[in-house]
């Protein structure tokens, strides 16, 4: 059981972390959202948006990315569960950047 500072403490690790994730997601004119975190058990759920929607590597964003770097840096993460923001419009999302991949229409 983790006392009420060690929470907070890994909260603020975590969302250190994803502040410093951000912007290449965000370069990409992606963002990447905490949806849920606990500290407990190491669940961490995020979730891409924006141009990442259209973009054909998101899953791999995912995975290869924000899942390695939240463990390998939050010893205390044990699963990533992330997806992405399929409410946008794909021509929306894709004319926000570039991504991997951008059709070409």
């Amino acid at each position: 059981m983790l006392t009420d500072d060690e929470r907070s403490s890994r909260l603020a690790q975590l969302n250190e972390l994803i502040e410093l994730i951000r912007p290449a997601v965000q370069a990409d004119g992606g963002d990447l959202v905490l949806l849920s975190a606990d500290v407990e058990t190491g669940v961490v759920e995020v979730q891409l948006q924006g141009a990442c929607s259209s973009c054909a590597i998101s899953s791999t964003t995912l995975q290869a990315g924000v899942d390695r770097i939240l463990k390998d840096r939050l010893d205390w993460v044990t699963e990533v569960l992330g997806g992405v923001d399929e409410e946008m419009d794909f021509e929306t999302s894709s004319a926000m950047g570039r991504g991997g991949y951008t059709p070409g229409w």
